[in-house]
């Protein structure tokens, strides 16, 4: 029986075409139900630099009630640009609690594009102004391309977009995938920018503000998604103290977050809002500020997903793994 054994591997040619927008958010949104309700458990969160300048961590947790067990070994590494590779690398692993035995090795990078994006998207819903027209965008990347795709989908009177690019150049490409979208320009002067905008979303890789804390406005909502390493940041000092303040993950926010640099200040987690344990009513002038560090619950409740929908296609390559 042992020797019968297999384990199904997904490719990212499989992983990518099967993350529908529809079915992430449904799935990052029972991930945040599931850590509210303490059914799901997010264990602690291995993030450490490397010799080699990269960044390696590891995010893993369970369901018991869905016998689901499983982790992401996932990190940055700057170097790859210069190799022609992405610098974010993830692997996901489904785990059988019973056996211990893995279950799917799956490519983890359009995962956490897409579960990160949605994510963003969620926090849009419950946080931001619903006529927020004007949007702020720092980056250009894949992760700031993903949170620009879910905005657009969720807050539809968005029409003028600035970005920031790593080059403060016009980004060709950034560009071309969104036009006829929305109005998009390149923002020269970034306090001018974000002073302008009713929705902030900072996506680059964290290394220190991005711009000053009185260009914030009353009533802008912030989406942070950089910060998510010890030492790193891309909110001014200022900015927290002023803002109603929301994670996936209190604890992880204080630990690896932009609540890092202001431990002290409350925190309501999103899953609270959505399963009704905190409430949350926004004011005009309210600030929001949603710090996404992102949860091990995510990449499982979308790993089941494409492993199940694989399973059900027999999509992927199966490989022995006998005992």
């Amino acid at each position: 029986m042992t020797s019968n054994a297999t384990v199904l591997l997904l490719a990212k040619s499989n992983v990518e075409p099967a993350l529908k927008a529809e079915d992430v958010l449904v799935a990052v949104r029972e991930a945040f139900t599931l850590h509210s309700l303490r059914a799901g458990r997010v264990f602690p969160v291995v993030r450490e630099k490397l010799h080699t300048g990269g960044v390696f961590g590891i995010k893993s947790g369970d369901v018991a009630s869905q016998d689901l067990l499983g982790f992401k070994a996932a990190g940055f590494w700057p170097g790859n640009r210069e190799k022609g590779g992405e610098p974010h690398q993830a692997t996901i692993v489904l785990i059988d609690p019973s056996t211990g035995r893995p279950l799917c090795f799956m490519d983890g990078n359009a995962v956490t594009t897409a579960r990160t994006g949605a994510a963003g998207g969620l926090g849009l819903a419950q946080l931001a102004r619903k006529n927020s027209t004007r949007l702020c965008l720092f980056g250009s990347g894949v992760q700031a391309r993903v949170q620009l795709r879910y905005a657009l989908r969720i807050l539809p009177a968005l029409s003028e977009i600035r970005y920031v690019s790593a080059s403060n150049e016009p980004d060709a490409n950034f560009e071309a995938e969104f036009s006829g979208k929305c109005q998009l320009s390149l923002a020269r002067d970034r306090d001018a920018a974000v002073a302008a905008s009713d929705v902030i979303i900072t996506a680059t890789p964290g290394g220190g503000p991005l711009f000053s804390a009185d260009a914030v406005q009353p009533g802008t909502h912030v989406t942070c998604v950089g910060a998510d390493t010890a030492g790193k940041r891309e909110l001014p000092a200022g900015v927290l103290d002023r803002a109603r303040i929301v994670a996936d993950d209190a604890a992880q926010a204080r630990s690896i977050g932009e609540c890092q640099w202001a431990p002290e200040l409350p925190v309501v987690e999103m899953g609270d809002l959505f399963t009704g344990r905190a409430t949350f009513e926004r004011g005009m002038q309210d600030i929001t500020v949603f710090d996404m560090t992102g949860l091990a619950l995510q990449d499982l409740t979308v790993g089941r997903f494409l492993y199940e929908q694989a399973k059900e296609k027999n999509d992927g390559t199966v490989v022995a793994w006998p005992w």
